[in-house]
Parts: C-alpha cells; structure tokens; sequence
C-alpha cells in the first residue's frame, strides 16, 4: 500500500464520519462532528495498521476488535433518565461511523460513502417516521372497553354538590357514565356509585378522576374498580380511607 493510498484512503474514513457527525452535532447530541469523525479516523488507522503488516488476517482480526472496541465507547453515551434510556441512536451512530471507517480501510472507497449516505438517511427520514408512528393512537386488546366503577361516599348536605361534581369531572376525563346512583347510609351519609366505559388505560384516567374528587372535604371514602364479565370486581386502588 503507497502512502497516496494510505491518504486516500484515511480521508475517506474521516469525511465519513464527519458526514455523520453533522447530523449529531445540529441535533446537539452528546457525540457531535468531532466524536464520529474521530471514532471513523481510528476504526480506519486501526484497520490500515494491520493492512500494513502484509497479512490479510491481521486486519480482519483487528477489525474485529473495532466492532467490540466500539461498543464500550457506546456504553458511555447511553444515559438512564427515570424509566427511560437516552443515547442510544448516539451510541449505534458512533457503531456505524467505525464500520465505514472499516470500510474504507478495506478499499472499498465507494461503498464507504454509500455506508455514509445511509446512516444519515436513516437519520434524517426515519426519524420523522417514527415521531408519525408514535402519533398513531393504540388498542390495547386487554383493556379496550373496559368497565369500571366509581364508589363515593359523602356527607348527605354535601350530596348535590357532590354528585354534580362528579359527572362534570366524568365528563372532563372524557368517561361516559351511566349516571350516579344514590344509596343513603346512616343518618347523614350517602354512598354514589358511578358505571363508567374507559378506553385505553383506565388506570390512568380513572386516578386523574380521583385526584380531583379526593380533593372535596365533603367526600369520605372514594375509591373505584374495574369490572369483569361475571360481574365481579377487582378493587382499584383508594384514594380516601
């Protein structure tokens, strides 16, 4: 290998990586245009090290320990947020930088470029695609249509107020209930029970109800559960004791 084609071949690596790097960088991710257009110049040095020797396994044996080198560099863009995880594009986008690295170490100038071309249309079309993917509402099998129902308990004054205000924040949460019915307990409290239809995950939008109502101080005991075919429930989680 001439030294005219050590450059070439270098150039090649490191353009790439930098083609790549632009992306990360005006999206302000953590490996930027630097990070990939280095990760891409030492994949290709390393490669060409070997090439250098004469000997074709050496360099397929070093490229081999790119890949594996690469994935520790990986590790240490990917961030634990909550029950999230971040960095993971970056670090798969630092993998694909050091395999056109690789690529051009090899000779395989053009396909370098087309490697190139790819993990930055991957970028720039799919990431779009995704974002439409995720817009699209889901049915979930197990709990569309589920039923539920809403146990109230208050002080009899407060019933007309209480039960108005339950349907308003029935009606807010977007639930659709069959009515409140009114069942007097004791001498001055009165027990509302609410059948609503939920859509999506009814824990979800039966605890913002709940939220809401555990706020009355005419309200006692408030709680809800959903409920199976047979007409058995299973108790949701109280919100008053």
């Amino acid at each position: 290998m001439t030294t005219f084609d050590f450059l070439i071949r270098l150039a090649t690596g490191a353009g790439c990586g930098a083609v790549i790097g632009v992306e990360r960088q005006w999206r302000a991710r953590m490996a930027g245009l630097r990070t990939n257009a280095l990760v891409a110049t030492g994949a290709t040095l390393f490669v060409l090290y070997g090439d250098s020797t004469g000997s074709l396994d050496n360099a397929t044996r070093i490229a081999a320990y790119v890949v594996s080198g690469i994935g520790f560099l990986g590790g240490g863009v990917i961030l634990r947020d909550g029950a999230s995880v971040r960095g993971l594009n970056t670090a798969a986008t630092l993998w694909c930088s050091a395999a056109t690295g690789v690529m051009a170490a090899g000779g395989h100038l053009v396909l370098a470029w087309i490697g190139a071309a790819a993990v930055l249309t991957i970028h720039l079309v799919l990431r779009p695609a995704g974002r439409l993917i995720d817009r699209v509402p889901q049915d979930d099998p197990d709990t569309e249509g589920t039923g539920a129902t809403v146990h109230l308990v208050c002080e009899r004054k407060a019933e007309t107020h209480v039960r108005a205000l339950l349907l308003q924040a029935l009606a807010g949460s977007g639930l659709t209930s069959t009515g409140p019915r009114a069942t007097r307990e004791g001498e001055d409290t009165t027990s509302l029970r609410a059948t609503v239809d939920v859509s999506g995950d009814p824990a979800r939008a039966l605890e913002q109800l709940i939220a809401r109502l555990s706020l009355e101080p005419g309200i006692r005991d408030l709680h809800w559960h959903l409920d199976d075919g047979d007409d058995s429930t299973r108790p949701g989680r109280p919100a008053l004791a």
